[in-house]
């Protein structure tokens, strides 16, 4: 396992929130963030495609997302915007692998400031670790829609690499759903994405309290 030369930043387990308001079910950004948080998510992260809104509409929901992480101790991440990211003080930001590189964000965030990178394959992976990522997405675990332009699932097979070759905090996801979240968690997944199950749910805060009542569950099953 390669050894990291630098301070690893926590990423916090149990289950990782991303807005998607064309699932949302007529409910904005905000509302559904302020449902997350009040489920417990400790880690929200900021994501929406232009042109389906405008630039200066999603600097105001950041603003404002920014205030209701921090009022409550959540991380806060934005994707893609690292412009955005700096002008709310987010908490980091997440890229892809068609958008800016790694080292080039950090020399606009500096040292302090989170950055992930969506990663799909094990050579991703080790070059997400070279190039100085925080942590990974490792993913799409199972068919999704909810990106257009996402790629071929990579299955349990990428995230139990992950588990034993990246010493870096990951975040699974891709199709996670509550009918398949133990067999993730028993690849050794800790921090878990599920979009669409969440933000088009009824009731999100209780989705988000039972989906990670069941991570927890699923753990100490492993542990035994």
């Amino acid at each position: 396992m390669p050894e990291l030369q630098r301070t690893i930043k926590a990423l916090p387990g149990g289950i990782y929130g991303i807005t998607a308001e064309k699932f949302s079910c007529g409910r904005s950004n905000l509302e559904v963030v302020r449902s997350m948080v009040k489920g417990g998510v400790k880690i929200v992260q900021y994501r929406e495609k232009r042109p389906f809104k405008r630039f200066r509409q999603m600097l105001y929901e950041c603003r404002q997302i920014r205030k209701i992480t921090r009022d409550h101790g959540v991380q806060f991440i934005v994707n893609d915007y690292t412009d955005i990211a700096m002008i709310v003080d987010a908490d980091g930001v997440h890229v892809g692998q068609d958008d800016l590189p790694v080292k080039d964000v950090r020399k606009l965030v500096g040292t302090e400031k989170i950055i992930g990178l969506s990663t799909h394959s094990p050579r991703q992976a080790q070059a997400a670790l070279a190039a100085g990522a925080d942590y990974i997405g490792v993913g799409p675990i199972y068919g999704t829609h909810t990106k257009e332009d996402v790629c071929d699932p990579v299955g349990l097979e990428y995230l139990a690499y992950a588990v034993e070759n990246v010493p870096l905090p990951f975040v699974a996801i891709g199709g996670i759903k509550q009918h398949n979240i133990d067999a993730v968690v028993a690849r050794g997944a800790k921090t878990i994405c599920l979009v669409t199950e969440i933000v088009g749910a009824d009731d999100i805060a209780r989705m988000v309290q039972s989906l990670n009542q069941a991570i927890s569950r699923a753990l100490l099953t492993n542990k035994e």
